[in-house]
């Protein structure tokens, strides 16, 4: 999921989509996945006023080849939130306010950033949803069951689930989204989150036509899914808001349709001002009711900083920056309303491999070997330094330190061997990015250790991801945020041949088997290892260089129960209640 950075940034901020912003998808073709973060390098000018985006997802791989897993809970959690008894929470009545980006879609399948992302879950419901420690839990789906090694899913739907309209929802209305993915016409953003689906790349593709030839079938109320290879983390991948169950007549414009809004989530839109969105709670939500009558997703603060509308009232809950967080821990006033939030999100930088200049391998290990990526990260202070492109807490992570070691005279040698002595001859060469950060010291080392001057080229994130979907430029700086808990969410989405994300083109067969090992793994640490294979490959070959792990803060009243995002980074608003005198 894309989104626009962290520095500073209104919980991953300002126009995004996953990623803050729109972001991009992908399933097909041309058309790239979205669920970057947007340079995690660039600036968000909150203060602004401008609309504030949230991001991120995760997952967490369940279940084992060989193991045939029934996974059973009688949760009434929204998502793996725990609540207090509503019985001690504000009347239903009540209202909060919390400052959360305009989306740019409220279509599941049409969603590639992380701030729409955040929104449409809240509207739609997932099969299975992740709580804050990455374990995937109940939602539609009262449970499933993994068969034959992995290659087989079967979901049992929970008994009289209803649309908002209180209409049935159903195992097929199920399959009708999750096609709606891999729509052939207009593909997801995320559709290649569905190609491990027997089938689904034909249909996508165009090459089969008929929804019988993908591998989900609804029969009775259970979900069949067969699957082209073992994928027993697919319960995981469901609880992305891709996979979100919708109603059949979806209008063109969901967000102008809000008092005909019919969803599957905690709330529904009950209306659209020019600065927030309003929330009502679904009477029918399969937890039951929320114990917050109505939210107020506020995304246009009128120019005022974000502390400002919380110190004034304005804001019960507010994703803040980095910057403003060390300060506020030692304010006697905000610092006991401020979280420390988990979200796996990794910025990093990268190449076009198809182009010159960075289509050598040798010149993009010169630009690896240039640089001290841990000291400038570090000085920046702009998170904590990524050694690899997974971050901590993902499943299949090890400690292992996948950076470009440091060692310019190595350097200078690569470059001289490309064609490029002392940098003579290397041509204009432009690095795009939404700004900020650490970006100055990179160039700056670069243009110092090879004599190479990379020109700064700033853009806005919507026209930064244009660019990457229809003609990358030679480097760019995006973050990703998971859109479930796994290794593959990023190294195989971003990097394996022929991803709609993979935007740099980069294809290594070496790396394409490690992941294959991995993912094909029977235990824990065989797919670990697999995983390290491919980020072996990734740190001798420099497709891209990963740069930092996010750091995420918010501030949310005393009294605001619940109010934690889960393991992705989301914020569940059916799962907040205030408590009692509050």
């Amino acid at each position: 999921m894309d989104d626009p950075p962290p520095h500073p940034r209104p919980d991953r901020a300002p126009v995004r989509g996953a990623r803050h912003g729109p972001a991009r998808r992908g399933g097909g073709a041309d058309r790239a996945d979205r669920r970057l973060v947007a340079s995690a390098l660039s600036e968000v000018h909150h203060s602004g006023g401008g609309a504030l985006r949230p991001e991120v997802r995760r997952l967490s791989v369940r279940g084992r080849l060989g193991i045939v897993a029934l996974v059973t809970a009688g949760l009434l959690l929204a998502v793996g939130l725990a609540l207090e008894d509503p019985g001690d929470a504000r009347g239903a009545g009540d209202e909060a306010r919390v400052l959360m980006g305009a989306p740019s879609t409220l279509d599941p399948a049409a969603s590639g950033d992380a701030g729409s992302s955040l929104v449409i879950a809240q509207l739609y419901e997932t099969l299975t949803a992740v709580d804050a420690t990455l374990t995937v839990r109940p939602a539609l789906a009262r449970s499933w069951e993994i068969l034959d090694g992995g290659r087989r899913i079967v979901f049992h739907l929970r008994p009289n689930l209803t649309f908002s309209d209180g209409s049935p929802l159903t195992a097929r209305d199920v399959v009708r989204s999750w096609l709606r993915v891999i729509d052939p016409g207009a593909p997801s953003p995320l559709a290649s989150l569905m190609l491990d689906v027997v089938g689904a790349r034909d249909y996508l593709a165009g090459r089969t036509r008929e929804p019988a030839d993908v591998g989900i079938r609804a029969v009775g109320e259970t979900i069949e899914v067969d699957l082209a290879r073992a994928a027993a983390d697919f319960p995981s991948v469901v609880a992305c808001t891709t996979f979100a169950v919708v109603a059949e007549e979806l209008p063109a414009d969901l967000i102008s349709a809000a008092r005909d809004f019919v969803g599957s989530g905690g709330y529904v839109l009950d209306g659209v001002e020019a600065d927030r969105l309003v929330l009502r709670a679904n009477e029918r939500y399969w937890a039951g009711r929320p114990a917050i009558g109505t939210f107020d997703l506020v995304n246009d603060l009128g120019g005022r900083s974000i502390v400002a509308a919380y110190e004034a009232g304005e804001l019960d809950y507010t994703p803040i920056t980095s910057i403003d967080a060390p300060w506020i821990r030692y304010d006697e006033t905000l610092g006991p309303d401020l979280r420390e939030e988990t979200a796996p999100v990794v910025s990093y930088l990268a190449f076009d491999t198809q182009r010159a200049p960075f289509d050598d391998v040798r010149v993009r290990q010169a630009i690896g070997a240039a640089v001290d990526w841990r000291r400038i990260v570090r000085l920046a202070d702009a998170g904590e330094v990524a050694t690899g492109l997974v971050p901590p807490g993902i499943p299949g992570r090890s400690e292992t330190d996948f950076l470009p070691v440091h060692d310019p005279d190595r350097a200078r040698r690569l470059l001289a061997d490309a064609g490029y002595p002392g940098g003579r001859g290397f041509p204009d060469t432009a690095l795009v990015s939404t700004g900020g950060g650490y970006l100055g010291a990179i160039l700056a080392e670069v243009e110092r250790e090879l004599a190479i001057e990379l020109r700064f080229e700033a853009v806005d994130f919507e026209t930064l991801t244009g660019r990457l979907d229809a003609d990358p430029p030679a480097a760019w700086t995006l973050a990703w945020v998971a859109d479930y808990p796994g290794a593959n969410d990023f190294l195989g989405v971003l990097l394996r041949t022929g991803e709609s994300n993979n935007h740099g083109g980069w294809s290594s067969p070496e790396f394409d088997a490690a992941l294959e090992r991995a993912l094909s793994a029977t235990t824990p640490e065989a797919a670990t290892d697999g995983f390290d294979d491919a980020q072996a490959v990734m740190q001798r070959d420099v497709p891209l260089v990963p740069l930092a792990y996010d750091e995420s803060w918010s501030l949310s009243r005393a009294g605001l129960l619940g109010a934690l995002p889960d393991g992705l980074g989301n914020l569940r608003l059916a799962g907040l209640a205030w408590a009692a005198g509050s």
